[in-house]
């Protein structure tokens, strides 16, 4: 296997190591697995009204059997409607049903929540760069980012500043981005109530202060509740597993692995990379049904992966944890952060992160 030496050494067939220490390196572990609410705006959280979240008689929770690999985007998709969300960090949280939510009704939501930013800002509970700047909001639908016809469009919020002195016409400056979606989330539509609307996938760019004055709004305005949405080390090995298994046009980024080193003075992460075509070459020897994975491929291929490096390194990746997965798919941290890389299988890794996202709602 090939990859990009690092300050740990390389293997004898140049497959890439990297170790770094510092206080940054250990923060992965002490986070992973965290169940974290929106940040505090520093109102009261009104948590008598966050009980939508356990309106379901069904468990949930992540099958350990097999999972179909992400599917490419239809032909007639087209890929600049979704472009800007590819190349950004993006917080994910998974959401309670809203409750008496309309697609309709979006022009009126943006108004209302910015009324609701307004009046927060006069608390001093938003800050904005510059005093004489105000904030706009909107609401739209994106209803390219779904799996199937019955699952909700997604839903995009973005607020932007304003100056009061600039002309009408004059470009604003997008501050901050959110959006509900809920991809191939078919069992838990059929088993709504009526007027609940299910998007259980939220996804944020921007800042903390923002992303908790949205949520307080849409959590008291739609009875939902908001959870920070961690990404198990299990789950990890998923994705480096599904994405490898994705065939793409072009793809010359390394399969990168980062993995924290528990018990120690002193915080120490290993990043683990392999040459895209050597980590699709192992896979194909791996997958016994194609289109098709199972967690037993997925062990056997992580098996051989840690062979693999403690043939060279002597380092038993198995007693660390994984924190980080980077392919030419898509790269995912325990903590919560995604990044879409490729527009054609932006509706396959939603599916996980739905899936991943349902999961959590309790």
């Amino acid at each position: 296997m090939a990859g990009g030496a690092g300050r740990g050494g390389a293997g004898a067939d140049g497959t890439g190591v990297q170790m770094a220490g510092g206080p940054a390196a250990g923060s992965a572990i002490e986070m992973e697995g965290a169940m974290r609410t929106l940040p505090s705006s520093g109102r009261p959280s009104g948590t008598g009204r966050l009980s939508r979240g356990l309106l379901f008689g069904r468990n949930y929770g992540l099958s350990p059997g097999s999972r179909l690999l992400p599917p490419r985007c239809q032909e007639n998709a087209d890929p600049q409607k979704t472009a800007f969300l590819l190349r950004k960090q993006w917080t994910l949280y998974s959401v309670s049903p809203l409750y008496k939510f309309s697609n309709a009704d979006l022009k009126d939501y943006a108004r209302m929540l910015g009324v609701f930013i307004a009046a927060e800002k006069q608390k001093g509970l938003a800050v904005d760069v510059d005093g004489e700047l105000g904030v706009k909001v909107a609401m739209s639908g994106l209803p390219e980012l779904r799996g199937s016809e019955q699952d909700p469009p997604a839903v995009l919020v973005q607020l932007s500043l304003r100056s009061s002195l600039s002309p009408k016409n004059s470009e604003e400056k997008l501050i901050w981005s959110g959006w509900f979606c809920c991809v191939a989330g078919d069992d838990l539509v059929e088993d709504l109530p009526e007027n609940f609307t299910c998007l259980p996938l939220f996804l944020v760019n921007g800042a903390e202060s923002y992303t908790a004055i949205v949520g307080s709004w849409f959590q008291e305005t739609f009875d939902c509740c908001f959870r920070r949405l961690a990404i198990s080390p299990l789950n990890l090995t998923w994705m480096a597993a599904m994405w490898t298994g994705c065939e793409v046009d072009k793809n010359t980024a390394a399969t990168e692995l980062l993995f924290s080193v528990p018990h120690l003075p002193q915080p120490l992460d290993i990043l683990y990379a392999i040459h895209p075509e050597d980590a699709k070459a192992l896979w194909d020897t791996v997958q016994k049904t194609p289109g098709e994975i199972t967690q037993e491929e997925v062990d056997v291929f992580m098996e051989c992966l840690y062979s693999h490096f403690h043939r060279h390194f002597k380092i038993h990746l198995s007693a660390t944890k994984l924190v980080k997965v980077s392919t030419g798919i898509a790269s995912a941290h325990c903590d919560g952060i995604i990044k879409f890389l490729q527009s054609q299988y932006l509706i396959g890794v939603l599916m996980l992160l739905t899936e991943l996202a349902i999961s959590q709602i309790q």
